[in-house]
């Protein structure tokens, strides 16, 4: 493992490895106006949500690292500290991606890049038509964090009006990942794309209190076979199954195992580990404790 001290290398260097290392971010798509009404509409991926009540988002247009200079968002929000941000879809990467040109104050980003201004209803700022979700803020604060180029500036916002699409909804009005279909930032010219099979659930250990792995029998703990994730799913119950529900499923779902390796105790026990692992890549998390201790 390498080790990088920010002192002692270029900001373009310390700027990559952090963009490579800190990802997926979010993006935060931010339409702002200056003092005379001008819009600007610019991508920002360090950007994140920080509070529900009251609702907070915070992002950062940085200085440029070429000029060390401010970017026209920043100056626009020191001039009317109010700003919509529009979130990022797949349909929306590509014209997003436009935006982020550096054009200069006062050029149109929404006609440049193709998109539809709508009016906000409480701030002067225009949304994005296109974005499946805009959030009107107002701005509580703005920190700079340096005089140099690539240093930030935290913006924090207060949400004051969210409007979100029908079309991204699911039958109990909650945003289906899926529909949303988000975008995200990694490093360099990547993105990652929040849908299909990159969009998976792991259940929050708020319900119950998992036994932990440091209560898993060591033979288990120690698997060749299972992995870290495996080990963290079998640590989230809150207690392991009874004898008579183990014995009964052994006799039901693990019989050719058991016919098959039986007598030899290294092959049965990396079969049955095998088994597990294959139960808890489905999720099926009792029935993998069940098959690790049937032996």
């Amino acid at each position: 493992m390498i080790s990088i001290d920010p002192k002692e290398v270029k900001t373009n260097i310390m700027h990559s490895y952090l963009l490579g290392a800190v990802a997926p971010r979010p993006i935060a798509f931010a339409s702002t106006v200056d003092k005379n009404g001008n819009p600007n509409l610019s991508p920002f991926s360090f950007f994140n949500v920080f509070s529900a009540k009251p609702p907070i988002v915070v992002f950062s247009p940085s200085r440029s690292g070429r000029t060390g200079q401010h970017k026209n968002t920043f100056e626009n929000l020191k001039e009317v500290p109010e700003v919509v941000i529009n979130v990022v879809n797949y349909a929306l990467v590509q014209q997003t991606s436009l935006a982020s040109t550096e054009y200069a104050k006062g050029v149109n980003e929404f006609i440049k890049a193709g998109l539809t201004p709508i009016e906000s209803k409480l701030v002067k700022p225009f949304r994005v038509k296109e974005s499946p979700a805009q959030l009107e803020c107002k701005v509580k604060q703005i920190i700079e964090l340096g005089p140099e180029g690539g240093a930030g500036n935290l913006v924090i916002c207060e949400v004051v009006m969210m409007h979100v699409s029908e079309d991204i909804l699911d039958a109990n009005s909650h945003i289906d990942p899926q529909k949303i279909d988000l975008v995200a930032r990694m490093g360099a010219n990547f993105y990652c794309r929040a849908s299909g099979n990159a969009v998976f659930e792991v259940q929050k250990p708020i319900a119950n209190i998992g036994i932990g792995v440091d209560q898993i029998p060591e033979a288990i703990r120690l698997s060749k076979i299972l992995t870290g994730n495996n080990l963290g799913q079998l640590g989230n119950v809150e207690k392991l199954p009874e004898t008579v529900d183990i014995n009964e499923f052994k006799k039901i779902a693990l019989q050719d195992i058991f016919i098959k390796f039986g007598t030899n105790k290294p092959e049965l026990e990396q079969h049955l580990h095998q088994k597990a692992k294959e139960l808890l890549d489905k999720g099926n998390v009792v029935d993998a404790w069940k098959t690790l201790l049937a032996s």
